[in-house]
């Protein structure tokens, strides 16, 4: 089984940058895809990014597409999850994700996923 711990959270003010980092012990990632999940107050779990094992397809929520960055770095076990131009409505509890079973392509469905990590909180500050 693996291990996923997320860092990287804060407080940003809206129009700036942050990066998420995930950390994957126990188990190679290498051979999944992975995606990051983001949940806000009141609302549902939603997909964000999600990329393939040898990061060659990413997958983006139309909301987040040309603003966030998935990447993957199978030699140290990471997953990255660089963000731009926060808004105020990407206030949430971010997660970090490894999909189940032999399906190496990125995924928006989270059963597709097995694996969590335990959240970071990311606020942007109008």
């Amino acid at each position: 089984q693996v291990q996923l711990v997320e860092s990287g959270g804060g407080l940003v003010q809206a129009g700036g940058t942050l990066s998420l980092s995930c950390a994957a012990s126990g188990r190679s990632i290498g051979a999944y895809a992975m995606g990051w999940f983001r949940q806000a107050p009141g609302k549902q779990r939603e997909f964000v990014a999600s990329i393939g094992c040898n990061s060659v397809t990413t997958d983006y929520a139309d909301s987040v597409k040309g603003r966030f960055t998935i990447s993957k770095d199978n030699a140290k076990n990471m997953v990255y999850l660089q963000m731009t131009e926060l808004k105020p409505e990407d206030t949430a509890v971010y997660y970090c994700a490894r999909r189940a079973g032999t399906y190496r392509v990125p995924s928006r469905t989270m059963l597709d996923f097995d694996s969590w990590g335990h959240g970071t909180q990311i606020t942007v500050s109008s």
